[in-house]
């Protein structure tokens, strides 16, 4: 007589989203029907696009763009979370992450238009304050006290991820493993008991390898690096990430810096804000807030070296080790 196999199947999801795809991979009972789940992530990660994209015109984060200075506007609550993450971090960091950057973002050639040398000209020159000092949030409504250009790159992704988290729990997943480009937040264990496996890539721009492997339960990771997304300025490539003090991209910054947080929205915003402080300050940032920071440093003969911050990182704990060791 044949008998159902009550060990659980391993299901695996994706499907576009902000010019990358998501995923989602679970476990669950062989009879467990994906469809209606695939759907919910779709519109989880589409709503997301839609609240907080500059890349769509009709976003609301756009509208709020073209708001009058001094105009109250009233913002969806998802989109005031996360404005407020921002302005955070943005304090914490001491205007290291900075989300009035979206001038600077478009200027180069990393928003919707190719970059222009006018743009890119007038971002340098504005006499920047940042975000958190220009944003004024009131719940769910905000206003500007001076003209900015906010720009949600640095955090978007990862709460989009928190939002596919979201949706694995409610409809009884407790275990899982989501992400969008890399962005990626762990929950509960694989079948057996067994963390999660995360590669944190190495910073090459020519191939897809990993320098090391995180172990997460019930945790969030997120990358920031130079070697993706980038700019050729007479011969030289340029990070996608942009310096608040220059309006331009970071022109010596770490090679990648990777951040483990409870949230991939509060992980993405401090990679990047790691990233800007850079090789020096950005450690010693990490360490003042308590973060697990892995940064990777080039050298001065091509190679990489690494820096970690916080017990995660740091060799006392066996969630993280470089790859080929145990």
């Amino acid at each position: 007589m044949w008998k159902m196999s009550t060990e659980p199947a391993r299901f695996a999801l994706n499907g576009p989203t902000m010019g990358t795809r998501w995923s989602a991979l679970f476990f669950a009972p062989p009879t467990f029907e994906p469809a209606p789940l695939q759907a919910a992530l779709q519109r989880a990660v589409d709503d997301v696009d839609a609240g907080m994209s500059s890349w769509k015109p009709d976003s609301d984060l756009m509208r709020l763009n073209r708001a009058p200075v001094r105009e109250r506007v009233l913002l969806r609550p998802d989109l005031a979370w996360v404005l407020g993450l921002g302005l955070r971090i943005g304090r914490a960091s001491d205007g290291a992450f900075d989300i009035g950057m979206g001038d600077a973002v478009r200027a180069w050639g990393f928003g919707p238009e190719t970059a222009d040398a006018a743009a890119v000209r007038a971002a340098m020159a504005t006499r920047r304050l940042p975000a958190h000092e220009v944003l004024e949030l009131d719940g769910t409504s905000a206003r500007k006290r001076a003209p900015i250009a906010l720009d949600l790159n640095g955090v978007a992704k990862g709460y989009g991820v928190d939002r596919l988290a979201a949706v694995l729990g409610r409809h009884g997943i407790a275990d899982g493993l989501v992400g969008i480009d890399g962005e990626m937040r762990a929950v509960g264990l694989r079948p057996g008991g067994v963390a999660w496996t995360i590669a944190v890539e190495a910073p090459d721009p020519d191939r897809r390898v990993p320098h090391s492997i995180l172990a997460l339960q019930d945790a969030a990771v997120a990358t920031s690096g130079d070697y993706r997304h980038w700019v050729e300025v007479r011969g030289r490539r340029l990070s996608h990430t942009m310096d608040p003090a220059t309006g331009a991209p970071l022109l010596a910054p770490p090679a990648s810096v990777t951040v483990v947080a409870a949230t991939c929205a509060e992980a993405d915003a401090w990679a990047t804000a790691l990233m800007v402080a850079g090789a020096t300050k950005g450690p010693e940032l990490a360490t003042r807030m308590g973060l697990d920071a892995l940064f990777l440093l080039r050298d001065d003969h091509e190679g990489v070296r690494s820096q970690a911050v916080g017990r995660l990182f740091s060799g006392q704990s066996a969630a993280t080790g470089p790859v080929g060791q145990e």
